[in-house]
């Protein structure tokens, strides 16, 4: 088994539509044009999809309001490593 000397960063994001959407329409689901903007736009930053898992919350006791919990990964680069200042 080969040893990955990579390190990488996380990034934990709830993607959701906003809530006007929710309130006129009773409902709000994810728009899968913006969601593919969304994850383009990350992609081309350098961040590749870990996992992601759908959600539906109750809103105001009548509206639901689709969401997406988004765990991604990249590359860290070497100068983006913390230094410690042990003084």
């Amino acid at each position: 088994m080969r040893m990955d000397n990579k390190k990488y960063e996380y990034k934990v994001v709830i993607y959701r539509e906003n809530l006007l959407g929710s309130l006129f329409l009773a409902g709000s689901k994810v728009d899968p044009l913006r969601f593919t903007e969304f994850l383009n736009k990350n992609g081309e930053q350098g961040w590749e999809v870990v996992t992601m898992e759908r959600e539906s919350r109750r809103m105001l006791l009548f509206f639901n309001r689709e969401a997406f919990l988004v765990i991604m990964k990249r590359v860290k680069k070497q100068d983006q490593t913390p230094k410690v200042n042990n003084a």
